[in-house]
């Protein structure tokens, strides 16, 4: 199978920064493709972006999301010689994305500057030489080189609070046979599966919202929002899942459908429909109990916006820094959700 396709969608949709609670860029790229693929959608006040596929009882409804936000960084202080501390913004960490282009998403202008660790060549007189023995780099002793004055900064709208992601100059995937590399795979791959879903759903039984949903990675907002407001029967969240010598999970093409997260137990009698979906057209699909992690799904279900939850996810390495997934995972997650939905 060619994958061609499915690589070039979610390489487009990598390449729009979007870190939680900054999504514009993001935003009109799906407005645009929801455009293309001719199907009812909008913005709502906690910047989602949702697709509607009517159906043929419109009185009942199920939503499957894929956030839309990625992890990255705040700024914190501007020093004046253009050096910029910053602090986590979701799980980001200093030493997964090593020194290299970082994008600060000004209000007028975007600057690349370099996350910097400090120099090799010290001696223990240096706070760095403790990064080479023993402790890793966090963002309190990383900082961001930008060679401009604190005035050309504050000309660009770089201010505390302004958000920075791995820049756009290494940020392009990285195609490894049937499996693509990248950052942010989390949760833009998933959003290809939506747009997938809206291109093949046509009138299933009940209507499907397909959420593109704002700033998971700090609690899962957007979802909470959008659960709050909407009478459904159901939530699927579209995810990764880590793999890790701790978790029976295989890596490749099959997809995982989760049991439980940080955040409790998913619905047993939804995640038996979504296997039997599975079954029925010959998809497999894995299960496993997660740690660590949460989703639109379960943090939904554990606060009471919805009776039912689940969360299908691909299997990824190095989640949340440089990932590795595999195209099939991807692609089968789509038709497990199109037969599903077909089905209900």
């Amino acid at each position: 199978m060619s994958y061609d396709a499915l690589f070039t969608k979610i390489s487009d949709l990598v390449m729009c920064h979007s870190p939680s609670g900054a999504e514009d860029e993001i935003n009109q790229h799906l407005m645009a493709d929801w455009v293309d693929l001719g199907v009812e959608h909008w913005r709502d006040e906690a910047d989602n972006v949702i697709a509607k596929i009517p159906g043929r009882d419109d009185s009942r409804a199920i939503a499957i999301t894929a956030h839309k936000d990625e992890i990255g960084t705040l700024v914190k202080s501007i020093y004046a010689d253009g050096r910029v501390s910053v602090r986590k913004l979701g799980g980001s960490f200093p030493w997964v994305y090593g020194e290299g282009v970082m994008d600060l998403l000004g209000d007028q202008q975007t600057i690349s500057g370099i996350l910097s660790f400090g120099s090799r060549h010290v001696s223990h007189e240096s706070p760095q030489k403790a990064q080479q023995e023993n402790q890793p780099v966090t963002w309190e002793t990383a900082w961001i080189e930008t060679k401009r004055s604190p005035e050309e900064l504050a000309a660009a709208g770089i201010r505390p609070g302004t958000r920075v992601v791995v820049g756009k100059h290494r940020k392009r995937p990285f195609r490894m046979g049937d499996h693509i590399a990248s950052y942010t795979l989390d949760n833009k791959a998933s959003l290809a599966i939506l747009l997938m879903l809206a291109e093949r759903l046509k009138t299933p039984p009940v209507t499907v919202y397909l959420v593109a949903s704002a700033k998971e990675e700090v609690g899962a907002i957007g979802a909470l929002y959008f659960s709050q407001r909407h009478r459904l029967e159901a939530l699927i969240a579209l995810e990764i899942c880590p793999l890790a010598a701790e978790y029976p999970i295989q890596a490749g093409a099959i997809p995982v459908l989760l049991s439980q997260d940080a955040y409790g137990l998913y619905d047993e009698g939804l995640n038996a429909d979504l296997r039997r979906a599975a079954v029925e057209h010959n998809l497999p699909v894995q299960m496993a109990i997660i740690s660590g992690f949460g989703s639109d799904g379960s943090i939904a279900m554990k606060f009471g916006h919805v009776s039912r939850a689940a969360c299908l996810s691909f299997p990824t390495h190095n989640t949340h820094g440089y990932e590795i997934a595999h195209l099939g995972a991807i692609a089968h997650c789509a038709d497990i959700l199109e037969h599903y939905c077909n089905d209900l």
